[in-house]
């Protein structure tokens, strides 16, 4: 049996993992549980360690630096279980095996550790820059308009989910910044 201890009034754990000698140390807080490493094997250390971790996290959620609230990835697997089992039938194998490439591949390899709110405009625009630099760097050429096109859809069906289930009031503005505009333009 692991050994474990609660320190703070029950707010913090302190706890060994089976075949351990570092403890590790464990809170709620902001809606999620938070784990980290004390590296430490010395419990009085530990707990010295987990107390000052713990209230550091409350000094970064009282200046607005911690977010709370679903992670992208917790979303993101909703939605690829929402889509199978809805679109059954209903559209064509490869669009839904794009689906999920897109979303494993692409979406979650960026987004998944962010919780919802840290997700806003600015933070879609770097992934824009993220898969441009990265193609180029791979490919030596970006990726096609379409596959950023299909890419900023499916992140949006991931985000329409978490709006269905009331993890967020709002979608983020998913536009393209920079895009020029020609229509009726000479």
């Amino acid at each position: 049996m692991a050994e474990h201890h609660t320190i703070l009034g029950g707010k913090v754990h302190v706890y060994k993992r089976t075949n351990s000698s570092i403890w590790q140390c464990a809170t709620y807080l902001a809606g999620r549980n938070r784990r980290t490493t004390s590296k430490e094997d010395s419990l009085s250390k530990a707990k010295e360690f987990a107390e000052d971790w713990y209230l550091r996290l409350r000094g970064k959620l009282r200046d607005g630096e911690l977010k709370g609230g679903k992670s992208f990835r917790e979303t993101a697997k909703l939605y690829l279980r929402e889509f199978d089992i809805m679109t059954q039938g209903q559209r064509s194998p490869t669009y839904a095996r794009g689906q999920h490439a897109r979303t494993n591949n692409c979406l979650i390899p960026f987004f998944g550790s962010m919780v919802l709110p840290e997700i806003t405009a600015g933070k879609v625009n770097e992934y824009r820059v993220h898969r441009l630099e990265e193609s180029n760097a791979k490919r030596g050429k970006p990726p096609a308009r379409n596959t950023m096109h299909q890419e900023m859809v499916t992140l949006r069906q991931i985000f329409k989910t978490a709006l269905r289930h009331g993890w967020i009031d709002h979608l983020p503005d998913l536009s393209e910044p920079y895009r020029r505009f020609t229509e009726g333009f000479s």
